[in-house]
Parts: C-alpha cells; sequence; structure tokens
C-alpha cells in the first residue's frame, strides 16, 4: 500500500494550496483519512480528518480556513487551504487507515509528506 500525496509549494500569506493524496496497492477497505503535519522543531499534529462517512473534524488553527474532502471511488483525500499563514508553514502528510485483507487489523499508512511554505 503507498499513499502518494501532491500539491504543496510556496505562497503568500492569504493565498490558496489544494493538497491531493491517493491510495494504491492490495486494499480492501480505507477507513479514516486525513491529514497531519510537522513545522520544524515541532512535533507532527493533526490538521484535519474524515470519516468514510464524510463527518469530518479539524485542529482549531484551521476550522473555518481548510476544508478536507474524500472521493472514495478513487480512494483520494484532498485538503484545500484557503487565508493560508505563515503559521501553517510546515510539512504535510497524508494518513490513512487501511484494511488490505479480512485477516489483518487495520492500519494506519502514510503519505511522503509534501511540503507547504507560507510568505508573509
Amino acid at each position: 500500500v503507498q499513499l502518494q500525496a501532491s500539491g504543496g509549494g510556496l505562497v503568500q500569506a492569504g493565498g490558496s494550496l489544494r493538497l491531493s493524496c491517493t491510495a494504491s496497492g492490495s486494499i480492501l477497505s480505507i477507513y479514516s483519512m486525513g491529514w497531519y503535519r510537522q513545522a520544524p522543531g515541532k512535533q507532527r499534529e493533526l490538521v484535519a480528518d474524515i470519516a468514510y462517512s464524510g463527518s469530518t473534524s479539524y485542529a482549531d488553527s484551521v476550522k473555518g480556513r481548510f476544508t478536507i474532502s474524500r472521493d472514495n471511488t478513487k480512494k483520494a483525500v484532498y485538503l484545500q487551504m484557503n487565508n493560508l499563514k505563515p503559521e501553517d508553514t510546515a510539512v504535510y502528510y497524508c494518513n490513512a487507515r487501511i484494511r488490505i485483507n479480512i485477516v489483518d487489523f487495520p492500519r494506519d499508512y502514510w503519505g511522503q509528506g509534501t511540503q507547504v511554505t507560507v510568505s508573509s
């Protein structure tokens, strides 16, 4: 199983970016999907996640600015980031809880990370 993330880059404060992440490989089911970020010298933190049903949760720092969505047919999760701030600068990682067969329990998989840099 692989998670391939894309869409990061350099943007000015107030700008927007859209991150995408697609899962591939031998997958039976995908449960929750989400985005985390890690800034230099800080711990990785949850930005937003979305259940298979579509219910979402967000970190307080991004509420009203970021929107997470998913396309279950494409095994993909997206993060629309608007009104970006310099403090949003971090490496963003996608995450998915995936079951690969009926024997093994679901486990978490991670993408490779994509850099988001917001200049002031």
